[in-house]
């Protein structure tokens, strides 16, 4: 017997800038994805963070217009 398992789509997030780069662990927080900036260090660290696809652990990582991160299945991107 087979069983089929349906794995929902990545909600996808728009993250709006207003300047050239944002930092990785202010884009978490602009985003509402956690609630402070302490937050943000510990879930970067613990590597639960992608960026553009890979596992990233800096927190000052630079993110541009088109870049995306991953948290918790959330897809965000940075817009302008």
């Amino acid at each position: 017997m087979k069983i089929k398992v349906k794995v929902a789509e990545k909600k996808r997030v728009p993250v709006k800038i207003t300047t050239e780069n944002i930092r990785l662990d202010a884009a978490l927080k602009l985003s509402n994805a956690v609630s402070t900036g302490g937050q943000a260090k510990w879930i970067i660290q613990d590597s639960l963070v992608k960026v553009n696809g890979e596992i990233c652990t800096m927190r000052g990582k630079k993110l541009c217009e088109n870049d995306t991160f991953e948290f918790e299945r959330v897809i965000y991107e940075i817009t302008k």
